[in-house]
């Protein structure tokens, strides 16, 4: 092969390769031009889909295209994330996912048809749930110290309800007896809400509960909330201390919904959604309706949430391991 022919490819090849990129550069630039999916694995109607769809909205109108919420409920999440996973990286398909999806979920299944690290872009986190502590009236205690003290001085006596094996308030109270070495029973539900109301009629003497779930049954006297499972105190209910208060060493287990794309995501498409969704959840309407579900704003970065997850998925895989929790399947 001559010298000419090779200097003829070499350039045949940067020319063909500047025409890519200057294409994916134009295609980023553009973006939106048409209408942006954003699948959820809410079912119509849930508190979920509530959330998604108020983010939506003002979303819609910053990318200056509609952003279509499409419900895809079933398999915990796993059919959501899957159809994201699979999707083009071109930015019209989207997914709110959840901290039990794309964190916890792969120590509680033994098979797992995504990879949540490698098959998804972390866009930004959109809220945190807030997560309480309630006992019975009845239980002799009054605080979160009095309770892990009243559960050490008697091992076995004190069952806690959860939404289920796997889930963050399972952990929790995991955590809670691997650091205190206070012995008390997990007694999954289908659902929180059952949990809870088997303490207010005195079945359960304690469970973990989402705030807007509990208050109305704090509020009616029926049980008692002691902590808020949290890093710091919420300026909903400054007057509940947060667990790592009273049990030093405490970290809350994940308790989210965020925004994510499908794996390769271009910098200036995710820049771009990235930058508008923080723009929208800093809105004042959509704080004020947020904030009548009880939810923390977060609006975090891509880098923000890409590390987030990574410590989060640590900090399970410790908890996981000494309790020795298996996968179901």
């Amino acid at each position: 092969m001559t010298t000419m022919t090779c200097s003829v490819k070499l350039a045949m090849g940067a020319s063909l390769l500047a025409g890519i990129v200057f294409a994916t550069t134009a295609q980023s630039q553009a973006y939106p031009t048409k209408p942006v999916r954003v699948i959820t694995q809410f079912g119509p109607g849930s508190s979920g889909d509530t959330l998604v769809r108020t983010i939506a909205q003002p979303l819609s109108d910053l990318l200056g295209q509609p952003v279509v919420v499409e419900n895809m409920a079933g398999a915990g999440g796993v059919l959501a994330a899957q159809q994201v996973a699979r999707a083009a990286p071109d930015g019209y398909t989207l997914m709110a996912g959840t901290s039990s999806t794309q964190v916890i979920r792969r120590f509680m299944s033994r098979t797992m048809p995504f990879d949540p690290e490698k098959d998804f872009t972390p866009i930004s986190q959109l809220i945190q749930s807030i997560t309480t502590i309630v006992v019975s009236p009845s239980l002799p205690v009054n605080n979160l110290k009095g309770l892990i003290d009243y559960a050490k001085a008697n091992p076995g006596k004190i069952a806690y309800g959860t939404s289920g094996i796997g889930s963050e308030h399972h952990l929790s109270g995991e955590q809670i007896a691997q650091i205190t070495g206070a012995q008390m029973v997990h007694v999954p539900y289908k659902a929180s809400v059952q949990a809870l109301m088997d303490v207010a009629s005195g079945r359960l003497p304690m469970a973990f509960s989402i705030l807007s779930v509990a208050m109305p049954q704090v509020k009616a006297g029926k049980v008692k909330m002691i902590a808020v499972v949290r890093e710091k105190r919420s300026e909903r209910i400054p007057e509940i201390p947060a667990l790592p208060e009273v049990v030093q060493g405490f970290e809350p287990p994940p308790s989210w919904t965020g925004l994510l794309g499908p794996a390769n995501l271009p910098a200036p498409i995710l820049a771009r959604i990235s930058a508008d969704t923080i723009k929208a959840l800093a809105l004042p309407d959509t704080r004020k309706k947020l904030d009548a579900q009880s939810l923390d704003i977060v609006g975090s970065t891509p880098e923000a949430f890409a590390a987030q997850i990574r410590r989060q998925t640590e900090l399970v895989a410790k908890i996981v391991k000494g309790a020795g929790i298996q996968p179901s399947d």
